[in-house]
């Protein structure tokens, strides 16, 4: 991998030519791998694939070398990269042997709009990193300085990101720059560490094939950017919580080398210092599950005193035999002689510590210049993507709230989502439906059961009324008392602007 380093701005200039003549893009591969191949691949299966591209084209053959994985005569990849072999092959990106070219390395389209791998009408990136492993159930062997290509969970944060113009943004743990390639569209200067020399050439490799001017900066976690600050962090951290390991069986890409889930401890406690007035902070996360504690009480502990607003949602938990064997299967020892003793000794270690469960999920801060709003919750049910705008939303909302009174929330005039539908459900036949509940079509996908009372106030929200003169119309329709009613419902107006029902006036 040290010749990537060394590849010249000639030759990455030649090779992007190549790429775009031959129309490596998202969708034309797309495209011509057809749904069901395009499908299979995404499980690590590439038959289908190998069938959809026999035509010889340089668009099949890059396919093939790079995503399928497989050998192409020497003749197709001259076609294909017309000049490129045999510098690629010194640069370590490609073998040529007996006629053949083969991939030593992944290179492959990856869609730019929103966070959106493929998006339709995306310009797009070019992406490298290290091979999938696994692929047509090939036994999974990585080394342990592996570089992670386009993952779910690369996606699921790029998704996540507010994508607002900002000054300073940083990637930190970039891997092989993925979020990096995403904040040039929106940051002035980007900033991009790892601890892992692979990935820092293979991020600096893929700013050069894409055009784009990134900070690409070696060390450990925050020790990079010591005293400086930003107004986007975004991170994707080893977070996988394990029993301490030799440094042969670490994979830099997932284990920090930390107990436990002190990684992510110690990136949202840190993390604040580093974000400028208004700044914030995406973080996908691991934590555990301790008995005796909650979840919320365990991260919440984290988030207190550090000046920031946070929404964590939990979107998932694993038992312990699950989270142990999706790590060991990743690391490639399922069905290696030393599976079981290294499944037990997990396990064994969870116990010592406490560990019930291990929650996934992510977390949103930002620096906040009044009393900071901490909100934990579990969602594991869809939501839409790209979630973003929603994150800027809920943050406007929650200034928004921020400090108004009673009296003041009174007084104002939300208006209902236009996206929010009300469900009845009862027994057929009956006068009134047993259950209310509003639901979101977006963002979220909320859904909140609610009363006849709260559902007329939703309903009856239309940027005219008062919060006030609904509340206390309700009361009249109700026979209820209306300094009773205000009082009642007043948190759950709050409740509904929070979480997007209402929409500020």
């Amino acid at each position: 991998m040290a010749g990537v380093d060394q590849l010249p701005p000639a030759t990455v200039g030649r090779l992007r030519e190549a790429l775009t003549t031959a129309g490596y893009a998202y969708d034309a591969v797309a495209a011509l791998l057809g749904p069901t191949a395009h499908s299979a691949l995404s499980r690590n299966e590439t038959t289908p694939g190998l069938r959809a591209t026999g035509d010889g084209s340089p668009l099949a053959t890059l396919v093939r070398l790079w995503l399928l994985q497989s050998p192409v005569a020497r003749g197709a990849a001259d076609r294909a990269l017309p000049g490129m072999v045999e510098p690629l092959a010194a640069a370590g990106l490609l073998a040529v042997s007996a006629g053949e070219v083969r991939a030593l390395v992944d290179v492959r389209p990856y869609g730019s709009d929103e966070g959106s791998e493929g998006s339709e009408g995306s310009a797009g990136w070019w992406v490298m990193s290290d091979l999938t492993p696994g692929l047509d159930g090939s036994p999974v062997a990585v080394r342990p300085d592996h570089v992670l290509g386009i993952s779910s969970a690369s996606t699921t944060l790029a998704q996540l990101t507010v994508r607002e113009p900002v000054e300073r943004a940083l990637d930190l743990g970039t891997g092989c720059g993925v979020q990096a390639l995403h904040l040039t569209r929106h940051a002035g200067q980007v900033v991009a560490t790892d601890v892992n020399e692979r990935a820092l050439a293979m991020t600096r490799l893929n700013a050069d094939l894409n055009g784009v001017t990134l900070d690409v900066r070696s060390g450990s976690l925050f020790d990079p950017v010591a005293g400086e600050d930003f107004d986007l962090v975004v991170t994707n951290p080893p977070f996988v919580v394990s029993p301490p390991m030799t440094s042969g069986d670490r994979l830099v890409y997932r284990d920090s080398g930390l107990p436990g889930d002190e990684v992510v401890r110690h990136v949202l406690t840190t993390v604040p210092r580093h974000l400028r007035p208004g700044g914030r902070a995406h973080v996908l996360a691991n934590w555990v599950h301790r008995s005796g504690e909650s979840w919320q009480e365990r991260v919440g502990g984290w988030l207190a005193g550090t000046g920031c607003d946070a929404w964590v949602v939990q979107r998932e938990a694993a038992d312990p035999a699950e989270y142990v064997e999706l790590w060991l299967k990743d690391a490639g020892v399922h069905g290696r002689p030393d599976y079981v003793a290294r499944y037990d000794a997990w396990l064994a270690w969870f116990e010592q510590q406490g560990v019930e469960a291990v929650g996934f999920g992510w977390a949103h801060l930002r620096r906040v210049d009044r009393d900071p709003v901490l909100h934990l919750e579990e969602w594991p049910w869809d939501i839409e993507q790209p979630l973003g705008p929603e994150v800027a939303d809920r943050s406007r909302r929650v200034d928004w709230l921020a400090g108004r009174s009673d009296e003041s929330l009174l007084a104002t005039r939300p208006a209902a989502r236009s996206d929010v539908r009300q469900e009845a459900v009862g027994e057929p036949g009956a006068a009134d439906p047993a259950t209310l509940v509003l639901r979101q079509q977006r963002g979220m996908r909320r859904a909140r059961q609610v009363d006849t009372a709260e559902a007329g106030l939703v309903g009856a929200c239309d940027g005219e009324l008062s919060v006030g003169q609904i509340l206390d119309a309700l009361a009249s329709l109700l026979g209820e008392e209306p300094d009773t009613l205000r009082a009642e419902r007043l948190a759950a107006v709050r409740e509904l602007v929070t979480d997007g029902f209402l929409l500020p006036g």
